[in-house]
C-alpha cells in the first residue's frame, strides 16, 4: 500500500469518527493554487502567534509533492487546505497528520519568548521562518512567504537564547529566490499548509505550558491577549513564558502628567 492509500484510509477512518469533515469535504470548492514560481520545489512559510503575550511565534515551512497536479481535483486531499483562521481547531488538528504525511517536506520552528525580547516580534516571526526553510530536507529553489516582507531582508541576526546562523547558512537563505504575498495563505496550498502545521504545533506548545500555569487558561485563549489572560496576568503577575517587550497591561502605555 503506498502512502497515498493510507492517508486514504486514515481519512476514512477520521470520517466515521467526525461526522463534521463529512460536510467540511463537500463545502470545499476548489483547491488553492499549487505553485506561484512553476518550480518543483517552492516551499510556502507562514508564522503563528505574533500578537500572543505568552509563548513562542512559532513558523513552518512546506514544499508540496511534486504530483499534486496530476491527482484527480475530485479526490485529491490537498482540497481540503485552506488559511488556518479560516479552519476550525478541530479541522486544523484533523488536517495535520495529513499534511505531514502527503507533503514532499516540513518543519516547524519556535521562537520563545526571551529571544522576542531581544529581536523583537517582527524579526523573531521572520527568522522562524527562516529556520524552518534551513531544516527542510529538500533545499528549495524558490520560496513564498505570508506577508509584506522579504524572507532574506534581515539575515544573520544575533540574540543570546536563539540560534545563531553560520555564514553557510545565511548563503543559503540568501541563494534562494523568494517572494512575499499579501493574504499568501488564502491563495497558495503551501502557505496554507504550513499555517496550519504552524497554528497546531503552537496550540500544542501551549496547552502544555498550560498545565504549569492553568490560572492564565493558555489552554483555551493560546497566549492571546484576551480579557482573562489580562486579568490573570493582573492578579498573579507574569511568568516565564511571558513576552517582557509586550504591552501586558493596557495601563503600561498610560502617561503619567
Amino acid at each position: 500500500m503506498n502512502n497515498y492509500a493510507i492517508v486514504i484510509l486514515y481519512l476514512k477512518i477520521l470520517i466515521n469518527r467526525h461526522n463534521s469533515l463529512i460536510i467540511f469535504i463537500f463545502l470545499s470548492k476548489k483547491m488553492l493554487l499549487k505553485s506561484y514560481s512553476k518550480l518543483n520545489f517552492e516551499a510556502g512559510t507562514d508564522e503563528a502567534g505574533r500578537g500572543c503575550l505568552a509563548g513562542p511565534v512559532t513558523a513552518a515551512a512546506v514544499i508540496l509533492p511534486t504530483i499534486v497536479s496530476n491527482f484527480d481535483s475530485s479526490e485529491n486531499l490537498f482540497t481540503l487546505i485552506n488559511d488556518s483562521k479560516q479552519l476550525s481547531e478541530k479541522k486544523r488538528f484533523i488536517l495535520k497528520p495529513i499534511i505531514e504525511e502527503l507533503v514532499q517536506s516540513f518543519s516547524v520552528t519556535h521562537i520563545y519568548n526571551e529571544e522576542i525580547d531581544e529581536i523583537n516580534i517582527l524579526n523573531s516571526s521572520m527568522k522562524a521562518m527562516q529556520e524552518s526553510i534551513l531544516k527542510l530536507n529538500t533545499t528549495p529553489e524558490y520560496i513564498i512567504v505570508d506577508g509584506n516582507r522579504a524572507l532574506n531582508a534581515k539575515l544573520g541576526l544575533k540574540s543570546n537564547s536563539g540560534k545563531i546562523f553560520t555564514e553557510d547558512e545565511i548563503e543559503i537563505l540568501k541563494s534562494i529566490p523568494n517572494q512575499s504575498i499579501i493574504k499568501g495563505d488564502s491563495k497558495y496550498l503551501s502557505i496554507a499548509a504550513a499555517s496550519i502545521l504552524a497554528k497546531t504545533y503552537r496550540d500544542e506548545y501551549m496547552e502544555r505550558i498550560h498545565e504549569e500555569f492553568p490560572m492564565y487558561n493558555w489552554k483555551q485563549n493560546k497566549g492571546y491577549p484576551t480579557k482573562e489572560h489580562r486579568e490573570a496576568i493582573r492578579k498573579y503577575g507574569t511568568t516565564k513564558y511571558h513576552r517582557m517587550s509586550f504591552r501586558l497591561l493596557p495601563e503600561q502605555l498610560s502617561l503619567e502628567l
